[in-house]
């Protein structure tokens, strides 16, 4: 079987504690390979919702394909209660993002914001923090 390297990003602005916890607890359950980065306090963007956000970047290799992937990540979010209600309130109980797999980058403006780009360093060991 082949193996595929993911990343993900990690986001809340409600509840954030409990929410990222859950995100962390789920995604080692399922990818047991994965490692995580440093949680960083963000300021919303594009948003007018002035709450922080909890922001942190995973990686791991999976076998599963593309879809199921996105399939588990959809429920982690379900599971910690996000509603598209919310959407209107900018109330974002938990948002988990597949940035990359393999070498396609799904998400190219995220991979641009400075969070992103500093969990990566973290992630490859670089030590330019």
């Amino acid at each position: 079987m082949t193996t595929h390297a993911c990343l993900v990003c990690l986001g809340s602005n409600n509840e954030k504690e409990v929410n990222m916890s859950l995100a962390r607890k789920r995604l080692i359950e399922l990818f047991p390979s994965i490692r995580f980065s440093v949680e960083l306090q963000t300021e919303p963007f594009g948003l007018y919702n002035p709450t922080p956000f909890s922001n942190q970047l995973a990686q791991f290799a999976t076998q599963e394909d593309l879809s199921t992937v996105i399939h588990f990540l959809k429920g982690i979010e379900q599971e910690a209660g996000r509603k598209p209600e919310d959407k209107a309130e900018e109330k974002v109980k938990l948002d988990i993002d597949l940035l990359m797999y393999d070498d396609a980058v799904l998400k190219p403006d995220d991979m641009k914001r400075a969070y992103v780009i500093d969990g990566l360093r973290q992630l490859r060991g670089d030590r330019l923090l």
